[in-house]
């Protein structure tokens, strides 16, 4: 625990549950970092990722009487942070109006494109899909949910789950061949 007042990440939780603000303000500094990642993932939007997680720290620190230290501390925050993540997209998914894509049906992988791209290349390329794509390419492709559980997650169809799983990767392989030509262009 990077804290010189809360020893432990158990004194730092029963400071909290004692409603001591400056243990409040440790434990989110020092998980802010590690959970972010979880809604950033999902919302591809740092301000809505931010405020997803303020949503989460508010239930974990309302939860806190309810954590019974049976695995680890931060994958109960992670869970908490998902389920937060989660509502708020399939709340999302209810107000969303649709709208469709105009995708070529035949977009071609590229066979050595992995190689020669960085991860940050990829993740932005995630990051750039529609919300309701993004969702699901990450549930399913990331996280390694099936499309049965995507479906109920997030209140879509199975067939949805595989059709918009299908479109996402269609857009980033487009994405990814236009970042290679790009890039092998300008070398």
């Amino acid at each position: 625990m990077p804290n010189d007042h809360y020893k432990t990440e158990k004194a730092l939780r029963e400071a909290c549950l004692r409603g001591e603000r400056r243990a409040q303000q440790a434990l989110y500094q020092c998980f802010y970092g590690k959970l972010l990642g979880i809604p950033m993932r999902y919302t591809g939007n740092k301000e809505a990722a931010n405020a997803l997680l303020n949503q989460a720290f508010l239930q974990i620190f309302k939860s806190l009487p309810d954590y019974r230290e049976q695995g680890s501390f931060a994958g109960w925050m992670s869970t908490i942070t998902f389920r937060v993540t989660m509502d708020y997209l399939r709340m999302e998914q209810r107000h969303r109006e649709r709208y469709t894509l105009d995708i070529p049906e035949n977009v071609q992988a590229i066979s050595n494109i992995e190689g020669q791209l960085e991860a940050e290349d990829i993740f932005h390329c995630i990051q750039q899909l529609p919300d309701h794509l993004r969702t699901v390419f990450s549930l399913y492709v990331i996280d390694g949910y099936k499309h049965q559980e995507i479906a109920t997650m997030i209140g879509i169809t199975e067939d949805t789950s595989k059709w918009r799983l299908r479109k996402a990767r269609q857009l980033l392989q487009a994405a990814l061949k236009s970042d290679y030509s790009d890039n092998d262009q300008t070398a």
